[in-house]
């Protein structure tokens, strides 16, 4: 068997020969550029790698969609042995492929959607015509040993073909509700796994024993045509299973897949038994494949967690793996093996542009490898900021030394006309002009437009919410509302101008044509009582002028340019302030609103609560910390914290044992601290430290129960209101083990600044903005509570106040045991059965239940205003 490296053309003990060498030398310039730019991208937010739609689509749509038709039709070719496509239409494909990624860039980010979507229309048009090309190269080759590569292109292209259609689906707001998020999911899986993977799998036949200077692996035929048929079945069922909504079908077409993969990578590990990695460029490409195996376990994993309604968010711990892992390092190491080919310039110029490709590989690869670890693992948010860093860096790294080998075969060949490098810059110049216009649409507070423009809004009804709740536009505006019900129970929305939709189902959308602003205008949904609850929206003129005159626009269901599917064109930053004024110079909300997205990079306070630590005395160090938390879907407010987290750390023990609690005021002002669970005089341990002070704070829990702890220092109400309080759970005596054990500590909101007049106004009258589990208002409802059917689940709850209690209730689940106060008032195996752990304020207990089957299960506090301004959360309950 031949070597691969003549297979592709190599001449052995050379350098490759440079078929259409210009051509290439463009064409992956333009790679090159679009990297950079994806670069530049998540470098020019404030916190990577937002927003994240934009730089997964740079990277995906622009980098990796570029080489894989510059590749695919290379290899094609060398695999053939037959000529090289007409230049002309290669030169057209690629041109427009790049054209259309920018027109969905600039169609989704800033609009109007039909760019987007005829951009969508584009690129599917592109790959199927690249399609139809290598599929007339193969019908006029004579048979081969490395045809049925060719297989794995025309399946890739087919599957981008149908992943791009539910793409411009998408961008044209067609499907809404579930079917929305089962188009969502279907489209990232079909794009990951068939356009790019397929294509990475076939190449790598070719490609892995090249890199290994082996030759081909006897297994290759058989498992590359066996391998095929089980990915294209795999996917075709993987893509029934999530439109139709059937979960099992899914996972067993991922599981197929999973197989199918293995399959393919079976010749590749045969090989390397034969011939271990000794190249920057084989290491590197063998680290994105170990990455992409990582990546489809999860992947398997999310789809039998999740259902096709949910699981496109539930995607998130997917995209390092597959976007920082698997397709950089794919990418970066076939780059790294194949520009000093395309470059040229004899055996000499060819080794010194393979050295400089490879320069500081290893650290390249150390970084990456760290930085997707940091990302994959679940920690704190400085972590995930230093991964996207971690990741980045080798990219840059690589840019600046492609960029300097274009620039050495520039000035080799002196070429006068637009050299690759030109390309290169002009490109990145062109999509960055495209970037910046992008990035002003996301980042615009308010929906402006000039006087006479017509502008076309997405409105959202869900959640007793209108989104956006406020739009702002130019006297003489035209504005057409698509109002769109995105909720289970039907609504409608009425103007105080006139117009109004019909009553919309779930999922139904209608048409509202306004005439030019003139006046404000008042907006609400009609259904009982839906407005007094908070349903409701205005158009406000504004003098501002924002954006071109004429044409249409779109804004998200928010009015930040945010779509409220997780991948719109940006992120809102609500308001803390008691007014719904600005914080960050961006609009926020009059009111909360508990349905709207958590901020990018958000995480919940863990409900989880670990057992008791063996051993009978308990050290332990509170500090008083002022921080900035995220306490509602978009709403940040300063608050005064024990450890930096609302509620404080957890303390748990047995009956008897010995807290010894260092007490740190690292605080602006003086703080104490009162534990509950304690048995003592109040004079020392409770009293007021100033900043900088400490104090050791000594107990014996002689009872058991669900305790509360807060700070001392008066008003008592004001500094448990800004969240100084936390809880203490004393075992009693023979607890039982149980499967999940959970901690909710329910606290009030108050929005506004310490210490601020209002607020202190609306703490003394009982007047909370919303009510919290664990620190945040629906937090929950965006991060559920993970268990499984049949498992028995205790939660402990310890109401904080600082006035109001709670009646914690479980939808769809009657408590077999109860116990409040220190006491049992129900056992497992009474015949009776409660509702509600009812708990006035600094009170604790426990409610235990077991969970009937799978599916979703809302806890509420049940004094239902509370719950519908926050203490409310989901328990997503798996299979058995």
């Amino acid at each position: 068997m031949p070597p691969v490296e003549v297979m592709i053309g190599k001449k052995p003990g050379g350098a490759p020969p440079r078929p259409r060498a210009s051509w290439h030398l463009r064409a992956n310039a333009v790679v090159v550029a679009w990297l950079g730019l994806t670069v530049a991208a998540a470098l020019a937010q404030p916190q990577l790698p937002a927003p994240r739609w934009l730089v997964v689509h740079l990277f995906l749509l622009g980098a990796v969609s570029t080489a894989i038709l510059i590749w695919s039709e290379h290899f094609a070719a060398a695999i053939l042995r037959a000529p090289a496509p007409d230049r002309r239409g290669s030169l057209i494909r690629l041109g427009t492929l790049n054209a259309a990624t920018v027109a969905v860039l600039a169609g989704v980010s800033v609009g109007p959607w039909p760019v987007a979507a005829a951009g969508a229309v584009a690129v599917v048009a592109v790959v199927v015509w690249h399609a139809m090309v290598l599929a007339g190269m193969t019908r006029r080759a004579l048979p081969g040993q490395l045809g049925h590569i060719i297989g794995w292109y025309l399946a890739a292209m087919g599957a981008l073909a149908v992943g791009g259609t539910l793409g411009g689906l998408l961008a044209a707001h067609v499907g809404h509700g579930v079917l929305h998020e089962r188009m969502h999911a279907a489209h990232a899986q079909l794009n990951l796994l068939g356009w790019v993977a397929l294509t990475v799998l076939g190449t790598l036949f070719m490609l892995w024993p090249t890199l290994l200077r082996t030759r081909l692996s006897v297994l290759t035929r058989r498992c590359s045509r066996i391998a095929l048929w089980l990915a294209v079945a795999g996917l075709v069922l993987t893509l029934s299973g999530l439109l139709l909504g059937l979960r099992w079908v899914a996972v067993a077409g991922l599981a197929v897949y999973l197989a199918a993969v293995g399959v393919a990578l079976t010749p590749l590990a045969e090989t390397v038994r034969r011939r271990r990695p000794h190249t920057g460029a084989a290491w590197t490409v063998g680290a994105g494949v170990a990455w992409f195996g990582v990546a489809l376990v999860v992947d398997l994993v999310l789809v039998v967690m999740h259902g096709p309604d949910d699981l496109a968010p539930a995607l998130e711990p997917l995209l390092p793996l597959m976007l920082a892992g698997f397709l950089p390092q794919v990418l970066l190491g076939s780059l790294m093996h194949l520009l000093p080919a395309v470059l040229g310039g004899g055996p000499i110029r060819f080794k010194e542009n393979a050295d400089l490709l490879a320069r500081g590989w290893r650290y390249r690869l150390v970084s990456a490898t760290l930085g997707v670890a940091l990302l994959a693992l679940p920690v704190p948010a400085f972590f995930d900021v230093a991964g996207w860093a971690l990741v980045l860096a080798p990219v840059a790294a690589f840019v600046m030394l492609a960029v300097t080998a274009f620039a050495r075969a520039r000035h080799r060949e002196g070429r006068s006309r637009a050299t690759p490098l030109g390309v290169a810059v002009g490109c990145l110049l062109t999509a960055a002009a495209v970037a910046v216009a992008m990035s002003g649409g996301a980042t615009t507070p308010q929906l402006q437009v000039a006087p006479g423009a017509a502008r076309t809004v997405e409105v959202t009804l869900s959640g007793m919410r209108v989104r956006p709740a406020v739009i702002h536009a130019a006297p003489g505006t035209v504005l057409t509302l698509r109002v769109t019900n995105a909720d289970a129970q039907r609504h409608d929305l009425r103007l105080s101008t006139g117009e109004s939709t019909p009553m919309l189902r779930r999922g139904q959308t209608a048409v509202l044509r306004l005439a030019p602003l003139a006046a404000g205008v008042e907006g609400w949904c009609t259904v009982a009582g839906h407005r007094a609850a908070g349903m409701t929206m205005r158009i406000e003129p504004t003098s501002g002028v924002a954006g071109g005159p004429g044409g249409e626009g779109r804004a998200g269901p928010d009015g930040t340019g945010h779509d409220g599917t997780g991948h719109g064109t940006g992120h809102r930053q609500a308001t803390g302030q008691p007014d719904g004024g600005q914080s960050g110079g961006r609009q926020g909300a009059a009111s909360l609103d508990p349905a709207a997205p958590m901020s990018q990079g958000w995480q919940p306070y863990d409900a989880v609560l670990p057992p008791a630590r063996s051993g009978r005395e308990h050290q332990v160090e509170i500090r008083v910390k002022e921080t900035d938390l995220e306490v509602a879907p978009g709403v940040r407010r300063r608050m005064w914290t024990f450890n930096g987290t609302v509620p404080g750390p957890v303390l748990r023990g047995k009956v008897g044992d010995t807290f010894v609690v260092t007490f740190v005021n690292d605080g602006l002002i003086g703080h104490g601290i009162d534990f509950h669970a304690g048995a003592l005089a109040p004079d020392g341990p409770m009293r007021t430290i100033d900043p900088g002070e400490r104090l050791t704070y000594r107990f014996r829990a002689d009872r058991a129960g669900a305790w509360l702890y807060h700070c001392s220092t008066m008003p008592m109400s004001q500094h448990i209101a800004h969240g100084m309080y936390g809880a203490v759970i004393i075992d009693p005596p023979g607890l039982p083990r149980v499967d999940r054990e959970f901690l909710f500590v329910q606290g009030e909101l108050y929005l506004g600044q310490p210490g601020d007049a209002a607020q202190a106004a609306k703490i003394r009258d009982v007047r909370p903005d919303g009510w919290m589990f664990n620190g945040t208002a629906a937090g929950y409802d965006h991060a559920p509570v993970k268990a499984r059917a049949g498992e028995r689940v205790r939660a402990w709850v310890v109401a904080a106040g600082p006035t109001s209690g709670t009646a914690f209730h479980v939808v769809g689940v009657p408590f077999d045991t109860v116990y409040e106060e220190g006491a049992y008032l129900l056992r497992k195996g009474d015949p009776g059965g409660a509702q509600v752990l009812d708990l006035a304020p600094a009170q604790g207990g426990f409610a235990e239940w077991v969970f009937p089957e799978s599916g979703h299960y809302p806890f509420v506090d049940h004094g239902m205003v509370r719950a519908e301004a926050g203490a409310h959360g989901i328990f997503s309950v798996g299979a058995r």
